[in-house]
């Protein structure tokens, strides 16, 4: 037995992920070959993007990931009513994406063993718009929208939509301060280089 039959590493490249059967996918892009994916043509990946090991992206609906996009590793987006992360989005290890998830108040009953009829269903889309930067082992829940450039701090939970440029923490999340806009000084420089 060699030692990469106990510990498998290594990332699939753009040209295996195109021949697997994936929805769209750019350049220079990398899965780690521990990543658990359901239903691969519906995902949609740009340019420029990294998936750590032991992810899983569940797309019982569609996950758009755009350009530039890194995902750490042992995250979990849940895409049955679409997840959306936009251009230079980061997310760090451990942090969980919700688009479905039961009602918890006891009024109604939980869990994918019972009949819809018995259960009570929050459902919406969650985008992570351009910049946005999500701290380890957070959780996002379902119909949120993290505006443009805003930070959300390790361990949080966003049960909200959170406006732009801010940088919020906390269980449930507030805002602690505004986010300095200069990385979009630093994005045009960055796309500079590739016009040269």
């Amino acid at each position: 037995m060699k030692p990469t039959d106990l510990f498998p590493g290594g990332y699939y490249s753009s040209e295996e992920l195109r021949a697997a059967g994936i929805g769209a996918v750019g350049e220079n892009v990398r899965f780690h070959r521990t990543l658990n994916v359901f239903r691969l043509e519906h995902i949609f990946v740009g340019s420029n993007v990294v998936i750590d090991a032991y992810t899983s992206l569940i797309a019982s609906g569609e996950i758009r990931i755009g350009s530039n996009v890194h995902i750490g590793s042992y995250c979990h987006l849940s895409g049955g009513e679409g997840i959306e992360l936009m251009d230079f989005c980061g997310v760090s290890q451990g942090t969980r994406i919700y688009s479905r998830s039961d009602d918890f108040t006891g009024q109604a009953l939980t869990g994918p063993t019972l009949p819809s009829r018995f259960r009570k269903i929050e459902a919406g889309r969650v985008i992570l718009e351009r910049h946005v930067i999500v701290g380890a082992n957070s959780v996002i829940l379902p119909h949120v929208t993290i505006g443009e450039g805003s930070a959300i701090g390790a361990l949080s939970l966003v049960n909200r939509s959170l406006p732009s440029w801010g940088v919020f923490a906390g269980v449930p999340t507030r805002k602690i301060k505004d986010r300095s806009r200069q990385l979009l000084d630093l994005e045009a420089a960055y796309r500079n280089d590739f016009k040269s």
